[in-house]
This record gives structure tokens, sequence and C-alpha cells, in this order.
């Protein structure tokens, strides 16, 4: 499997029914670990007076479940590499589906922070396999309308989260937010088992050993770099500092490690590629801009806007809606224009849409706020639809895995980076210690300099977007001159 044919390359060209099923699988196993990503935020009050746990206790249980989803989801997108995506992506499920009960079972805290931190190696095998097996399902002029459905169906299981977590808990108790993930992950390993495309069978060139080492330093070293900048609630003291900078000497300590092992967790030589570098640099820039809208976005509508708690959910709600139903229109422009081109206009129109968010809320009110967040998060499902689909179809089958969990890495660690530092220049742009008690103005103040920041984040993503266009254009007329003689 799995080469695609002359006809499946041609435009328009439309999947099988079979591949069709098999999408909806994909779909599926990226609902549930974003899903799960939300659905815990709804609980901690009632999970710690379920517990009788303080607040900082019970954050541990989302918590380790994103540094555990950060810490292997590139470790785990190379063993699909090697042992096969399908067969590793079932594994994935089983385990996910088998921790979401144990989760809902659980009748201590302790247990339920190590069985999130199960469910959490689930997720990441499920997130960096879903978008890695999509070549092995669509055609490839379809890849950007996949891409795009998943993006979606990312977006849907967030979106969705805080409210089903909310009614489930209301209705049946807190076991529900996790037990609601037993029948539909069962369903996922059905669809996945009976329609995603059998692996390739592996021959004594395609077996190369799993990097054990490599695999440890970078899983050590995210994990210092994620507790970094979660640590504190938004205090960095100097627990942090000393984990940033056993961060920093982890990534020295991890490069050394791949230039010299014979089968490398990560090859070097990709991150030399300036196109896939690029990528990955501009889905960590945009990846933080978006995490600011979830971090500034509450503390403005409730103490800047004044509105009620009912009104600030529904007004957050816009965004992430937005974003579920512009993921497959954005891929049908993705194939339709170029994957390049709209990297590059989803970046500026997003520009536009954090300029307009400095601007315009304190003068518009909530439609000053409501409209810009639209036009930010369409924008945004336009770049990620784009970004995705020129990495992904640039890599070759035997990197498609370990590719993937960078991409997947590289969003982590902006949502990470924009939690901590954009929540620091929130504060510091209000002038105030305490959020809850500022006033309107300040926090008015402080949401007009986090997205000029924001801007100015975007901005260096398209410098990033136009020398790597610039460099791939140049290394086509070199090919072509090549040809030519």
């Amino acid at each position: 499997m799995n080469a695609m044919t002359q006809a499946d390359t041609v435009e328009g060209a439309k999947p099988t029914p079979a591949a069709r099923w098999a999408l909806a699988s994909l779909s599926l196993s990226m609902v549930l670990p974003s899903l799960d990503t939300s659905i815990a935020h709804a609980g901690l009050p009632t999970l710690a007076r379920a517990f009788d746990a303080s607040f900082a206790q019970v954050q541990w249980i989302v918590l380790a479940y994103l540094l555990a989803i950060t810490t292997l989801i590139v470790s785990v997108g190379r063993l699909g590499d090697l042992v096969g995506r399908r067969r590793l992506l079932l594994v994935g499920i089983v385990i996910f589906t088998g921790a979401s009960l144990a989760c809902g079972l659980a009748p201590t805290l302790g247990w339920l922070i190590v069985a999130r931190a199960v469910q959490g190696l689930g997720a990441a095998i499920m997130m960096a396999l879903t978008v890695a097996l999509v070549a092995d399902t669509v055609p490839q002029a379809r890849t950007g309308r996949a891409m795009g459905l998943l993006g979606s169906m990312s977006a849907l299981g967030t979106t969705l989260g805080p409210s089903l977590g909310g009614v489930l808990i209301a209705s049946v108790g807190w076991q529900a937010i996790f037990l609601v993930n037993v029948p539909l992950g069962i369903i996922s390993l059905l669809l996945a088992w009976r329609y995603l495309p059998a692996d390739r069978p592996r021959t004594p060139r395609n077996k190369a050993a799993f990097d054990a080492v490599g695999t440890l330093v970078l899983a050590l070293t995210l994990a210092a770099y994620a507790l970094a900048m979660t640590l504190g609630q938004g205090h960095f003291g100097a627990l942090n500092g000393i984990l940033l900078l056993t961060a920093a000497c982890g990534v020295g300590l991890f490069a050394w490690v791949e230039s010299r092992v014979e089968a490398p967790l990560v090859c070097l030589a990709l991150l030399r590629n300036r196109s896939l570098s690029a990528g990955l640099a501009m889905s960590l820039l945009v990846s933080t801009v978006i995490m600011s809208t979830l971090v500034v976005g509450p503390f403005y509508l409730a103490r800047g806007l004044e509105l009620d708690a009912l009104t600030v959910g529904l007004v957050l709600s816009a965004g992430p809606g937005v974003a579920a139903l512009t993921g497959v229109p954005a891929g049908r422009i993705v194939d339709r224009f170029g994957a390049r081109r709209m990297t590059v206009l989803g970046l500026v129109s997003m520009a536009l849409g954090a300029s307009a968010l400095a601007m315009l809320p304190a003068r518009l009110g909530i439609a000053g706020y409501v409209v810009p967040m639209m036009s930010l998060t369409a924008s945004y499902a336009l770049f990620q639809t784009a970004n995705n689909t020129l990495i992904m179809g640039g890599v070759s089958a035997q990197q498609r895995g370990v590719i993937a969990g960078l991409l997947s890495l590289s969003r982590n660690l902006g949502l990470i980076t924009g939690a901590a530092f954009m929540g620091a220049v929130f504060a510091l742009g209000s002038g105030v210690s305490d959020l809850i008690r500022a006033q309107p103005q300040a926090i008015g103040t402080g949401m007009q300099i986090t997205f000029a920041v924001a801007v100015v984040l975007i901005m260096v993503a398209l410098v990033i977007a136009g020398g790597s266009q610039v460099l791939a254009r140049r290394f086509r007329g070199s090919e072509a001159g090549d040809t030519g003689r």
C-alpha cells in the first residue's frame, strides 16, 4: 500500500466508499483526544469536591493528560513508521478506551491522574497517526479536504468539551465525562480495523531499530519545558527557571545523541529542510496566538465588557464553532488554489483579525470582539489546513509518522507557550497583579497590548513563509536548469 494511480491524483478524483469510511474512522480518532483535552476542565470543580482536593491538586488531571501527549507524540509517530501505522493506531485506540474506563472507575485522585496519563499516551498515538494515515487513505488531489476535515473534527471536539462535560456531570455524574469515551472508542476501533489500509510488509531494509535513548532524552526535555510553562499558575519563579534551563540543555543533549545513533528518532537532516522547519516554526507561532484568545478572552469579556457567565460562554464558543465549520471549505480552497498560496493568505487574514481585536472591542463592544474573533479563527483554519497539507504532502512514506508527530508537537508547544507567554503579556499590559479585581479600562489596555504582540508574531510567521517560498522557487528553478542540461 499505497502508491496512488494517475487517476487518483487527477483534480476532482473521488475516494471510494471504503476510503470514506476510513476517513470517518480517522475523524473519530481525531475527535476523541481533542474532546478529552477540554472536557475535563468542566469537571475540575466537581472533582475537587468529590476527592476533597485543592485546585492545584485536581489541575494535574488536566496536566497529566497534556504532558503525556506533549512528551510522547514524536516518539509514537516514529514507532508507527517502524511497526506499522494502522497496527499502532489500533493499539492506541485500545489504550485510550481502556484508560477512559479506568478514569471513570477511579476510586482515588491518584488513580485518576495515573489513568489520565495513560489516556494521554493513547491520545498521542491517535493524534500523530491519524494525520500520518491521510496519505494512505484519500487520493492526493483531495489531501487538503481531508486535512480540513480533521482540523474541523479537532475544533469540534475542543468546542463540545466544556458544554458536553457540563451536561454529563449535571445529569449523570463526573464519571460520565470519561466513560462516554468507551462506546465511542469501540466504534472508532471497529471502523479502523475494518477500513484502514493494511500496513506495508516489513522488509530487512525498513526494519530500523527504535531509538530508546533519544526517546527518553526528548521526553524528559519536553516534560521539563511543559512544566516550566505550566507550573506556578502564571507566576514564573526559580523552579520554572531551573526547568527551562534543563529543557535548553536537553535540546543540546538530544541533538548530540541523534547525531551519533544509527537509527535516530528524528533525523536531524530532516530539520535542515527549510520548507519543513519553516512549517513547524509557523505552526508554533500561530498556535501561540490562538492560545491567547483562550487566555485573554474570558477575562476581557467578564471584566472588560462586564458580561454575565452565560453570555461569556456563548461568545467564547463562536471562535471554535467557526473553526469547526470552516475546516472542510478551507480544505477545498487549498486543493483548488494550492497550499503555499493559501498558507500566506491565511496568515495575512489572521494578522488583520488580530489587529481588529486590538482596536475594535473597546469601540464596538461584543460585536467588536465576536466579528474579528470569527475572522481570526476562520483564517486559522485555512492556515492550519494549508500548512499541514504542505508539510505532509512532501514527506516520504517512511517518515510520515514522525513528521506528523513533529507537526502535532509544534502545535502543542505553541499552545503551552501561548498560555504562559501571552498570559504574562496580558497581565503586564493590564498593569495589575490581580486580574479578577482589575478595572475594565485596565483589562482593555491589556487586551490591546496582547493582540498587538499577536500581530507581531503573525508577521514573523509571514516572513518565514515568504522566505520558505523564495527558497522553494529557487530549488524548482535549479531543478529545471539541471533537467535542461
